[in-house]
């Protein structure tokens, strides 16, 4: 497979799940609230490329904190990098969603985590 075949995308993961979705990832520390593991059908749960807890209490989605989110989190990622291999590894294998809880569709992880697979 190569690059041009890699369908990587990010999607809440509570709206309903596609045929297109491929292998479902929650990049979440903390498990949805009121989702059961039926409805989420979450094929993989990476815990641990979620932002840590100190990090996310201080962004508390707030978009005037993104740029330093950002910088932050891309920092985390690259002192613990095995959950980020683990990632390629899934994206290399075909078509992946990444699943967040967020309200906010524009500022969290998985859209810093979208972009650094697509660098």
């Amino acid at each position: 497979m190569n690059m041009a075949d890699r369908v990587v995308r990010i999607k809440r993961v509570y709206l309903d799940p596609s045929e297109d979705d491929g292998k479902r990832i929650l990049v979440d520390r903390l498990w949805p609230r009121g989702l059961t593991k039926a409805k989420a059908k979450v094929d993989l749960w990476l815990k641990d490329i979620a932002p840590s807890n100190e990090l996310r209490k201080w962004f508390a989605h707030d978009p005037d904190r993104w740029p330093e989110f950002k910088r932050r989190y891309v920092a985390e990622l690259k002192a613990v990098d095995k959950p980020l291999i683990l990632l390629k590894q899934e994206t290399r294998r075909g078509a992946v969603t990444l699943l967040y809880g967020a309200r906010d569709e524009e500022h969290n992880e998985a859209v810093v985590l979208l972009d650094l697979l697509n660098k």
